[in-house]
């Protein structure tokens, strides 16, 4: 089954499956080995640690295909992809999916937020007008040559027009030929729960950790009817924290040892980055 076909089969089955986010090549490897079924090449994390800048339309199309492609390179597994606004207009929007469909998207997910966008759980956001946003759809679904890549629409409505805008705005976004649907930074409990009653696509559900949306357990999210879980960023916030640590280590105590279990195994990191397959190569070309 094509990765493509795999990433549907996921968002149909509505069985509330946890996506992680990867912020380059060898977090989305970390991500996979882990056994993770799908991956989202995240925005704000290429923005935070590429650039070291926040999530507030500095990533460009460039950038994310970049990463897109090395991430394609490093994995197997389906790739959401993170494309903002679509980095412009509806014809930007037809640009960017030919853009990432060639580097390697299963998935390409855009938003109705005006530019410069910002992270969903940041104040201050406000949102194009529905007609806008729809065309916008209208042009992603149009660019595909895949029919099996899937466009997913995300709407940041709710914090600016309220959650029944948001739904009604998601509604047209699904009748447009959106595949996937995002309300992103709702803010109850029940709303998490009115969702997956209230709009019949399968539906992803964003767990920021320390933002807005409260948390719930994926297996709740299962029971639910969502089709993804998203952590688009634990892996960076988990990476920051234990750089913290370990550095910290090294600066009060003038040294790190292996044994610390501050850090990954030599060894381990060879495996990861597929070592012992390039030494195999080497060996079959000498």
């Amino acid at each position: 089954m094509s990765t493509r076909k795999k990433l549907k089969e996921i968002a149909e089955s509505r069985r509330g499956t946890i996506v992680p986010g990867a912020f380059n090549a060898l977090s989305a490897k970390v991500v996979a080995d882990l056994g993770f079924e799908a991956i989202y090449v995240t925005g704000a994390g290429v923005t935070n640690m590429w650039f070291g800048m926040p999530d507030q339309g500095f990533m460009g199309l460039a950038e994310i295909a970049d990463h897109t492609a090395r991430i394609r390179d490093a994995v197997e597994v389906p790739l959401i992809v993170d494309a903002d606004t679509g980095f412009g207009n509806a014809l930007n929007v037809y640009h960017t999916v030919r853009t990432l469909e060639r580097a390697g998207a299963d998935c390409i997910q855009f938003e109705d937020q005006i530019a410069p966008k910002r992270c969903g759980h940041f104040a201050g956001k406000d949102v194009i007008s529905t007609e806008e946003a729809v065309t916008k759809i209208k042009a992603a679904v149009d660019a595909r040559r895949d029919p099996n890549l899937l466009i997913m629409a995300r709407t940041d409505a709710a914090a600016v027009h309220g959650f029944e805008a948001a739904v009604e705005r998601a509604a047209k976004f699904a009748e447009a030929g959106a595949d996937i649907l995002f309300v992103e930074a709702v803010t109850s409990a029940d709303e998490i729960r009115a969702l997956p009653q209230r709009l019949s696509k399968p539906q992803l559900m964003n767990m920021v950790i320390g933002g807005k949306t409260p948390i719930f357990n994926a297996t709740e999210l299962d029971d639910l009817g969502y089709g993804i879980v998203l952590y688009a960023n634990a892996a960076l916030q988990g990476a920051v924290a234990g750089m913290q640590k370990a550095l910290t280590v090294l600066r009060d105590e003038k040294e790190v040892k292996e044994s610390s279990g501050l850090v990954t195994p030599f060894a381990e990191r060879q495996r990861l980055v597929g070592k012992p397959e390039w030494d195999a190569l080497e060996k079959l070309y000498s």
